[in-house]
């Protein structure tokens, strides 16, 4: 893989978003109805107040969406305005910029205008647009298929209906976008093909009616005959692109049953389980259509690269291994149940060390995070398996990277930077707001985590060589806390935090204040080594500093400029690693809000772009893929942790369950979620209006193995109103908040409920 920073991929984001308008108002979205608000079978009301809604109030203003297979090659992308997506040149490349636009219009009318976007479910990725063109609605629904007889297809069924009048005669028209050369190749009357010349002619389209073929430059028109469409009876054609460059005669038998091929690929869809093995999830309607969208957003991304299942960040500038995001792609992966997959994907991570011990991906070589996330990467995916063979094979391997990690240190101590002053890794690549090679805290902060991962499982293990893992973290940690005696900024509003770029990086002199850093940027990372990394106490100063910062730069409900775009945008998953932040620190409000705030910027159809301007920017600007799956794991990670959130020593539950949660009434469930200290599964279900149940059973664990387990710890008060009601056969402790349970009791039954209605 070509070897790229974001930074240097990402280094267009000036650019707007005109490569993909095809219609006046695309910077317009559509309000969809409340997905939240349900009616309650809950008597008991409290003065927590109701989580916001999911509507999508702050989508991006324009998106774009995958409706190819799982593991699919061909990464097909369809627009908002339901433009299909072609060609993109993968990492490296303009986000922005796609060879091959198709879209579909009306000939001598003005560009149709956006109505709605919508999937045909959140686990069908059948994508219908509706447009408007004056006095008809065009209506386009895009599929893949890959039948066994032709291979694999795009598909988009066109449907032209009157709005008010009983007929209207239009001109419909397919128009190409693109400086490659097009030319129409057949004179039948039933159908066109159209064909790209590149290397060699092939197929690009094939329309299902006669059309008059011509091109303007870059614009290349299919002009369909002229015809009426009417209430009872309106437009249709059928337009297929073949993906493997498949002949006519291939593909000629779906163009003629549209309607077979559409119902061949919703059957796959129903026949696809977004879960494997014995895991289950049962949640609330609205977190439950994002977790679905969201896994099958990561397959449709993973691609099969020698033999081995790669999770890919995205389907274009991100089509490829990044190891900070894999980590928590594989995690997510590991919660769902795709075991398999995620110890090829793990394996997939550790190819990438090199002879010295380093790791280098997507990011460049001076990311040297990477080569701690590998390591920590490789004791979670242990942890979470429960099958620690893999981690013992490369044990070795990572002994090595840690050592690595040390040498650079080592080097830098007399290299005159501030890091090597505070004796800490090298200036090295911050990513996240933090572009080139400057004095910084980010690969340190990993370090840290990676080091003390894999010195806990080696010590307790009683690994080769594992006093060195431990004399590394000994030197390391107190280096970095006298470091931040030095490097603590005060906030105007009070408080003292720590940026993630040191005080001597010139950049923090610049003269213009938008040039200067953003105390925010990258703190995605101090973020990292809050939760999960547990590198701190809940009540340290950095862990103080750090959400004061993140409160104090809320908009659109979440932190803003964290990331590259660093004036009136922001980077949405983050604040989802930040909510996971507040669940671990017990701030369930704070952390639903954030969290809601991160689900209201997807699109319409539950994806995410990486970074975006806000809503009342004078410009909408955006960088990134999109579909982002580190969004979409960072989704089904806080869905879990919701539930289940493992802390050092204590595993809790039902962190981030109130009333918002409960309002419908209906059960929550986990099953056979893997934990560091086995399989875990618990419900929480209605017996009445005004109790609940929670069933708890932990299972296929070695306890020998696993690091220890002091409590499993529940509220006293669940959502603030039920009341912990007793617990079957089992001895309890009490904290002023809390329940704990000895870990020796693996299968019990609890009761909460509320004592009146007030």
């Amino acid at each position: 893989m070509e070897k790229k920073s974001r930074r240097e991929f990402l280094s267009k984001f000036g650019a707007t978003v005109g490569a993909l308008t095809i219609g006046k108002d695309i910077m317009n979205t559509f309000p969809f109805p409340d997905l939240l608000q349900k009616e309650s079978r809950v008597a008991p009301t409290s003065g927590e107040p109701q989580s916001r809604k999911v509507d999508f109030r702050y989508a991006p203003k324009n998106w774009q969406s995958t409706y190819c297979f799982p593991d699919d090659p061909f990464k097909s992308l369809v627009g908002k305005n339901g433009e299909l997506l072609y060609g993109h040149q993968g990492i490296g490349k303009d986000e922005k910029v796609f060879p091959h636009i198709v879209s579909f219009g009306l000939k001598g009318k003005e560009a149709l205008t956006y109505i709605e976007q919508k999937l045909e479910s959140p686990s069908i990725p059948i994508i219908t647009t509706k447009l408007e063109g004056g006095d008809v609605i065009v209506q386009l629904t895009t599929f893949a298929t890959n039948n066994s007889d032709e291979g694999r297809v795009d598909n988009v069924l066109v449907e032209i209906i009157p709005k008010d009048s009983d007929k209207v005669q239009c001109s419909p028209e397919i128009i190409i976008k693109s400086e490659s050369k097009f030319i129409k190749t057949n004179e039948d009357d039933d159908y066109s093909i159209i064909e790209i010349e590149t290397d060699t002619r092939k197929i690009f389209m094939v329309v299902d009616a006669a059309g008059e073929f011509r091109s303007d430059g870059d614009i290349n028109r299919l002009q369909l005959k002229s015809a009426t469409t009417a209430k009872e009876k309106s437009i249709k054609f059928f337009v297929r692109f073949p993906q493997e460059g498949q002949g006519y005669d291939k593909i000629e038998d779906g163009l003629e049953e549209p309607e077979d091929m559409l119902t061949e690929a919703r059957a796959f869809w129903k026949r696809w389980k977004p879960t494997g093995g014995k895991v289950g999830w049962k949640l609330t309607e609205s977190y439950n259509d994002f977790l679905v969208s969201s896994i099958r957003n990561i397959v449709q991304a993973r691609e099969i690269k020698d033999g081995k299942n790669v999770f890919q960040v995205g389907p274009t500038v991100y089509r490829g291994l990044w190891i900070v995001d894999g980590n928590f792609l594989l995690e997510a992966a590991r919660y769902l149940g795709y075991d398999k997959e995620a110890q090829e994907g793990l394996k997939s991570i550790w190819d990438r060390q090199d002879d010295n011990g380093l790791f280098t991906a997507g990011a460049g070589e001076a990311h040297w995070k990477d080569t701690a996330v590998a390591v920590y990467a490789l004791v979670r995916q242990a942890e979470l398996s429960q099958n620690w063979d893999y981690f013992n094979e490369m044990y070795t391997d990572a002994h090595k990277a840690i050592m690595a990690l040390k040498e650079l240190r080592d080097k830098a101590i007399d290299d005159g930077s501030a890091n090597g002053k505070y004796k800490l890794l090298p200036r090295g690549y911050g990513d996240s707001g933090i572009g080139g090679i400057c004095e910084e805290y980010t690969n340190t902060l990993w370090a840290l985590v990676g080091t003390n991962a894999l010195y806990e499982v080696s010590r307790r293990f009683r690994l080769p060589r594992w006093q060195e893992i431990r004399d590394f973290y000994g030197e390391l940690r107190p280096s970095f806390f006298n470091s931040v005696n030095q490097e603590l900024r005060k906030h105007p509003n009070g408080f003292s935090y720590l940026p993630m770029l040191m005080k001597s990086d010139p950049k923090w002199l610049e003269s213009d204040i938008n040039k200067q850093p953003k105390p925010q940027a990258a703190q995605i990372y101090l973020s990292h080594a809050i939760y999960p990394g547990l590198l701190f106490t809940k009540d340290d100063k950095l862990v103080r500093g750090h959400i004061e910062l993140m409160k104090s730069i809320v908009k659109e409900d979440i932190p803003i400029e964290t990331g590259w775009l660093a004036n009136d945008a922001l980077w949405p998953y983050n604040a989802a690693i930040v909510a996971q932040v507040f669940l671990w620190l017990g701030e369930q409000d704070l952390a639903r809000k954030t969290f809601i705030g991160f689900l209201n910027h997807a699109s319409p159809l539950y994806t995410w772009r990486e970074e975006q301007s806000l809503q009342d920017a004078d410009v909408f600007n955006f960088i990134g893929d999109m579909p982002h799956n580190w969004a979409s794991a960072e989704c089904i990670r806080f869905l879990r942790h919701m539930m289940i959130l493992e802390d050092a020593k204590d595993l809790h539950l039902f962190k981030g369950i109130g009333l918002p949660e409960l309002e419908n009434g209906k059960e929550l469930s986990l099953s056979y979620s893997p934990t560091r200290w086995g399989k875990v599964s618990v419900t929480l279900e209605p017996i009445d209006k005004l109790t609940w149940r929670t069933r708890f059973k932990r299972e296929d664990f070695d306890e020998k193995a696993y690091s220890q387990l002091d409590w499993i710890k529940l509220p006293r008060k669940l959502a603030g109103v039920y009341n912990f009601n007793g617990i079957k056969g089992v001895k309890i402790g009490r904290e002023v908040d809390q329940v704990l349970v000895k870990p020796e009791f693996t299968e019990w039954e609890c009761e909460w409920k509320a004592w009146s209605k007030g």
